[in-house]
Protein backbone atom coordinates (compact mmCIF):
# COMPACT_ATOMS: atom_id res chain seq x y z
CA UNK A 1 0.00 0.00 0.00
CA UNK A 2 1.31 3.27 -0.72
CA UNK A 3 2.07 6.34 1.55
CA UNK A 4 -0.44 8.41 0.33
CA UNK A 5 -3.14 6.22 0.77
CA UNK A 6 -1.70 5.46 4.50
CA UNK A 7 -1.92 9.47 4.92
CA UNK A 8 -5.53 9.70 3.54
CA UNK A 9 -6.45 7.26 5.85
CA UNK A 10 -4.64 8.83 8.59
CA UNK A 11 -6.44 11.83 7.98
CA UNK A 12 -9.57 10.59 8.10
CA UNK A 13 -9.43 9.85 11.77
CA UNK A 14 -9.04 13.42 12.61
CA UNK A 15 -11.33 14.70 10.61
CA UNK A 16 -14.04 12.26 12.28
CA UNK A 17 -12.73 13.88 15.63
CA UNK A 18 -13.47 17.28 14.44
CA UNK A 19 -17.23 15.92 14.49
CA UNK A 20 -17.06 15.82 18.27
CA UNK A 21 -17.73 19.25 19.25
CA UNK A 22 -20.58 19.22 17.15
CA UNK A 23 -21.91 16.01 18.54
CA UNK A 24 -21.24 16.72 22.36
CA UNK A 25 -23.09 19.95 22.21
CA UNK A 26 -26.20 18.54 20.02
CA UNK A 27 -26.78 14.98 20.67
CA UNK A 28 -25.39 14.84 24.59
CA UNK A 29 -26.22 15.77 28.10
CA UNK A 30 -24.00 18.23 29.84
CA UNK A 31 -22.08 18.06 32.82
CA UNK A 32 -20.59 14.74 32.22
CA UNK A 33 -17.32 14.86 30.69
CA UNK A 34 -15.44 12.38 32.24
CA UNK A 35 -18.72 9.80 32.25
CA UNK A 36 -18.85 10.52 28.33
CA UNK A 37 -15.11 9.68 27.75
CA UNK A 38 -15.85 6.43 29.49
CA UNK A 39 -18.70 5.49 27.29
CA UNK A 40 -17.12 6.36 23.85
CA UNK A 41 -13.80 4.36 24.98
CA UNK A 42 -14.32 1.87 27.09
CA UNK A 43 -17.70 -0.03 25.23
CA UNK A 44 -15.92 0.43 22.10
CA UNK A 45 -12.46 -1.37 23.43
CA UNK A 46 -14.50 -4.14 24.71
CA UNK A 47 -16.27 -4.37 21.23
CA UNK A 48 -13.10 -4.86 19.53
CA UNK A 49 -11.65 -7.29 22.50
CA UNK A 50 -14.85 -9.51 21.32
CA UNK A 51 -13.88 -9.13 17.47
CA UNK A 52 -9.71 -10.03 17.83
CA UNK A 53 -10.46 -12.42 20.72
CA UNK A 54 -6.39 -11.31 21.88
CA UNK A 55 -5.90 -9.84 25.57
CA UNK A 56 -2.74 -8.11 26.39
CA UNK A 57 0.46 -10.15 27.47
CA UNK A 58 1.24 -9.76 30.77
CA UNK A 59 4.38 -8.37 29.81
CA UNK A 60 2.45 -5.84 27.80
CA UNK A 61 0.10 -4.95 30.07
CA UNK A 62 1.81 -1.99 32.10
CA UNK A 63 2.76 -0.27 28.49
CA UNK A 64 -1.17 -0.84 27.28
CA UNK A 65 -2.21 0.72 30.73
CA UNK A 66 0.33 3.45 30.58
CA UNK A 67 -0.76 4.38 26.61
CA UNK A 68 -4.64 3.99 27.58
CA UNK A 69 -3.93 7.10 30.12
CA UNK A 70 -2.08 9.36 27.74
CA UNK A 71 -3.93 8.97 24.93
CA UNK A 72 -7.33 8.53 26.45
CA UNK A 73 -8.05 9.04 30.09
CA UNK A 74 -5.39 12.04 30.80
CA UNK A 75 -6.18 13.13 27.27
CA UNK A 76 -9.95 13.45 27.07
CA UNK A 77 -10.28 14.53 30.92
CA UNK A 78 -8.02 17.52 30.07
CA UNK A 79 -9.41 18.40 26.64
CA UNK A 80 -12.71 18.74 28.53
CA UNK A 81 -10.60 21.02 31.15
CA UNK A 82 -9.59 22.89 28.56
CA UNK A 83 -12.99 23.21 26.89
CA UNK A 84 -14.56 24.75 29.84
CA UNK A 85 -12.35 26.78 30.97
CA UNK A 86 -11.21 28.39 27.82
CA UNK A 87 -12.63 29.56 24.42
CA UNK A 88 -12.83 26.56 21.93
CA UNK A 89 -9.73 28.55 19.95
CA UNK A 90 -7.56 29.23 23.16
CA UNK A 91 -8.06 25.80 23.48
CA UNK A 92 -7.53 24.31 19.80
CA UNK A 93 -4.50 26.30 19.62
CA UNK A 94 -2.75 24.95 23.03
CA UNK A 95 -3.42 21.69 21.19
CA UNK A 96 -2.18 22.27 18.07
CA UNK A 97 1.51 22.83 19.87
CA UNK A 98 1.45 18.78 20.22
CA UNK A 99 2.90 18.80 16.52
CA UNK A 100 5.84 20.52 17.80
CA UNK A 101 6.29 18.26 21.19
CA UNK A 102 6.29 15.30 18.69
CA UNK A 103 9.02 16.49 16.81
CA UNK A 104 11.21 16.64 20.48
CA UNK A 105 10.12 13.63 22.04
CA UNK A 106 10.74 11.45 18.70
CA UNK A 107 14.26 12.95 18.93
CA UNK A 108 15.07 12.04 22.60
CA UNK A 109 12.48 8.62 22.62
CA UNK A 110 13.14 7.34 18.98
CA UNK A 111 16.58 8.93 17.65
CA UNK A 112 14.73 10.74 15.25
CA UNK A 113 16.15 14.23 13.39
CA UNK A 114 14.57 17.73 13.87
CA UNK A 115 14.27 18.97 10.59
CA UNK A 116 13.86 22.50 10.05
CA UNK A 117 11.24 22.43 7.71
CA UNK A 118 9.21 19.78 9.86
CA UNK A 119 9.73 22.41 12.30
CA UNK A 120 8.30 25.77 10.04
CA UNK A 121 4.74 23.28 8.73
CA UNK A 122 4.39 22.60 12.86
CA UNK A 123 4.46 26.26 13.19
CA UNK A 124 2.66 27.61 10.28
CA UNK A 125 0.09 24.83 11.54
CA UNK A 126 -0.45 26.44 15.04
CA UNK A 127 -0.84 30.14 13.17
CA UNK A 128 -3.40 28.21 10.76
CA UNK A 129 -5.67 26.75 13.70
CA UNK A 130 -5.18 30.29 15.54
CA UNK A 131 -6.16 31.99 12.46
CA UNK A 132 -9.03 29.61 11.86
CA UNK A 133 -10.45 29.44 15.53
CA UNK A 134 -9.33 32.53 17.80
CA UNK A 135 -11.64 34.71 18.23
CA UNK A 136 -10.98 38.52 19.75
CA UNK A 137 -12.62 37.97 23.02
CA UNK A 138 -10.35 35.16 24.15
CA UNK A 139 -9.24 34.58 27.22
CA UNK A 140 -7.04 33.41 29.46
CA UNK A 141 -7.34 31.06 32.36
CA UNK A 142 -4.54 29.11 34.19
CA UNK A 143 -6.04 26.29 34.75
CA UNK A 144 -7.40 26.16 31.49
CA UNK A 145 -3.84 26.39 29.91
CA UNK A 146 -2.09 24.05 32.13
CA UNK A 147 -4.89 21.72 31.25
CA UNK A 148 -4.22 22.81 27.35
CA UNK A 149 -0.83 22.62 27.59
CA UNK A 150 -1.32 18.96 29.73
CA UNK A 151 -3.48 17.60 26.78
CA UNK A 152 -1.04 18.34 24.21
CA UNK A 153 1.97 16.92 26.46
CA UNK A 154 -0.51 13.52 26.82
CA UNK A 155 -1.38 13.07 23.28
CA UNK A 156 2.68 13.70 22.01
CA UNK A 157 4.33 11.07 24.27
CA UNK A 158 1.41 8.82 23.67
CA UNK A 159 1.72 9.09 19.63
CA UNK A 160 5.46 8.50 19.88
CA UNK A 161 5.50 5.66 22.46
CA UNK A 162 2.77 3.96 20.65
CA UNK A 163 5.22 4.37 17.59
CA UNK A 164 8.15 2.70 19.71
CA UNK A 165 6.03 0.31 21.39
CA UNK A 166 5.26 -1.98 18.42
CA UNK A 167 3.32 -5.01 19.58
CA UNK A 168 3.35 -8.30 17.17
CA UNK A 169 -0.23 -7.82 16.40
CA UNK A 170 -2.31 -6.23 13.98
CA UNK A 171 -3.57 -2.06 14.43
CA UNK A 172 -7.08 -3.23 15.35
CA UNK A 173 -5.57 -5.51 18.49
CA UNK A 174 -3.38 -2.27 19.49
CA UNK A 175 -6.54 -0.44 19.28
CA UNK A 176 -8.65 -2.59 21.18
CA UNK A 177 -6.34 -3.06 24.13
CA UNK A 178 -5.50 0.68 24.60
CA UNK A 179 -9.39 1.66 24.24
CA UNK A 180 -10.36 -0.67 26.72
CA UNK A 181 -7.60 -0.09 29.18
CA UNK A 182 -8.28 4.28 29.05
CA UNK A 183 -11.94 3.40 29.41
CA UNK A 184 -10.98 1.34 32.70
CA UNK A 185 -9.34 4.31 34.05
CA UNK A 186 -11.57 6.48 32.81
CA UNK A 187 -14.70 4.55 34.89
CA UNK A 188 -13.57 5.06 38.27
CA UNK A 189 -12.88 8.73 37.97
CA UNK A 190 -16.66 9.23 36.27
CA UNK A 191 -18.45 6.95 39.32
CA UNK A 192 -16.46 9.25 41.88
CA UNK A 193 -16.36 12.94 40.50
CA UNK A 194 -19.39 12.85 38.62
CA UNK A 195 -23.20 12.66 39.31
CA UNK A 196 -24.98 9.96 37.43
CA UNK A 197 -26.51 10.46 34.02
CA UNK A 198 -30.18 11.08 33.23
CA UNK A 199 -32.32 8.74 31.35
CA UNK A 200 -30.95 8.61 27.60
CA UNK A 201 -33.18 9.73 24.97
CA UNK A 202 -32.99 8.04 21.26
CA UNK A 203 -30.62 11.18 20.23
CA UNK A 204 -28.26 10.91 23.37
CA UNK A 205 -28.39 6.54 22.35
CA UNK A 206 -27.24 7.94 18.54
CA UNK A 207 -24.56 10.50 19.75
CA UNK A 208 -22.81 7.74 21.96
CA UNK A 209 -22.70 5.23 19.05
CA UNK A 210 -21.23 7.68 16.74
CA UNK A 211 -18.40 8.90 19.16
CA UNK A 212 -17.68 5.48 20.30
CA UNK A 213 -18.21 3.25 16.72
CA UNK A 214 -16.88 5.87 14.33
CA UNK A 215 -14.75 8.04 16.60
CA UNK A 216 -13.53 5.95 18.79
CA UNK A 217 -13.30 2.02 17.88
CA UNK A 218 -12.55 3.01 13.38
CA UNK A 219 -11.10 5.79 13.85
CA UNK A 220 -8.37 5.21 16.87
CA UNK A 221 -7.95 1.97 14.52
CA UNK A 222 -6.73 4.08 11.74
CA UNK A 223 -4.65 6.35 14.00
CA UNK A 224 -3.01 3.87 15.28
CA UNK A 225 -2.24 2.26 11.91
CA UNK A 226 -1.14 5.19 10.83
CA UNK A 227 1.44 5.69 14.08
CA UNK A 228 3.23 2.33 13.00
CA UNK A 229 3.53 3.10 9.19
CA UNK A 230 3.94 7.18 9.15
CA UNK A 231 6.70 9.07 10.77
CA UNK A 232 5.27 10.47 13.89
CA UNK A 233 6.03 14.22 13.25
CA UNK A 234 3.66 13.89 9.70
CA UNK A 235 1.07 11.95 12.01
CA UNK A 236 0.85 14.86 14.47
CA UNK A 237 0.61 17.42 11.16
CA UNK A 238 -2.23 15.08 10.37
CA UNK A 239 -3.96 15.94 13.66
CA UNK A 240 -4.58 19.57 12.40
CA UNK A 241 -7.31 18.19 10.25
CA UNK A 242 -9.36 18.42 13.72
CA UNK A 243 -10.22 21.87 13.67
CA UNK A 244 -10.41 22.42 10.47
CA UNK A 245 -13.64 19.96 10.11
CA UNK A 246 -14.96 21.45 13.46
CA UNK A 247 -14.86 24.64 12.02
CA UNK A 248 -16.35 23.65 8.50
CA UNK A 249 -19.26 21.80 10.52
CA UNK A 250 -20.17 24.70 12.73
CA UNK A 251 -20.16 26.43 9.39
CA UNK A 252 -22.44 23.73 7.22
CA UNK A 253 -24.80 22.49 10.00
CA UNK A 254 -24.96 25.45 12.74
CA UNK A 255 -25.00 28.23 10.36
CA UNK A 256 -22.05 30.17 12.50
CA UNK A 257 -20.13 32.26 10.05
CA UNK A 258 -16.76 31.66 8.36
CA UNK A 259 -14.89 35.05 7.82
CA UNK A 260 -12.16 35.72 5.51
CA UNK A 261 -9.16 35.36 8.25
CA UNK A 262 -10.67 31.59 9.05
CA UNK A 263 -10.44 31.25 5.55
CA UNK A 264 -6.74 31.86 5.27
CA UNK A 265 -5.98 30.35 8.38
CA UNK A 266 -7.37 27.11 7.08
CA UNK A 267 -5.56 27.67 4.00
CA UNK A 268 -2.36 28.13 5.67
CA UNK A 269 -3.13 25.17 8.01
CA UNK A 270 -3.74 22.73 4.68
CA UNK A 271 -0.38 24.08 3.04
CA UNK A 272 1.27 23.50 6.63
CA UNK A 273 -0.02 19.65 6.78
CA UNK A 274 1.13 18.97 2.97
CA UNK A 275 4.43 20.58 4.06
CA UNK A 276 4.63 18.53 7.61
CA UNK A 277 4.43 15.23 5.16
CA UNK A 278 6.75 16.30 2.93
CA UNK A 279 9.52 17.35 5.89
CA UNK A 280 8.81 14.11 7.45
CA UNK A 281 9.22 11.84 5.41
CA UNK A 282 13.00 10.91 4.68
CA UNK A 283 14.22 11.00 1.47
CA UNK A 284 16.19 7.42 1.53
CA UNK A 285 12.55 5.60 2.54
CA UNK A 286 10.48 8.02 -0.16
CA UNK A 287 10.87 4.82 -2.70
CA UNK A 288 10.33 2.23 -0.57
CA UNK A 289 6.29 0.66 -0.03
CA UNK A 290 4.85 0.17 2.81
CA UNK A 291 3.17 -3.65 3.38
CA UNK A 292 -0.29 -4.12 3.21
Amino acid sequence: MSRTTDILLTALAPAVWGSTYLVTTQALPAGHPITLAALRALPAGLLLLAVTRMLPPREWIGRVFLLGALNFAIFWSLLFVAAYRLPGGVAATLGATQTLMVLGLSRVLLGTGIRPAAVLAALAGIGGVALLVLGPGAALDPVGIAAGFGGAVSMALGTVLSRRWQPPVPALTFTAWQLTAGGLLLLPAALVFEPALPALTAVNLAGLAWLGLIGAAATYWLWFRGVARIEPGAVSMLGLMSPLTAVLLGWLWLDQALTPQQSFGAAILLASVWLGQAANFPQRFRNRKVLP
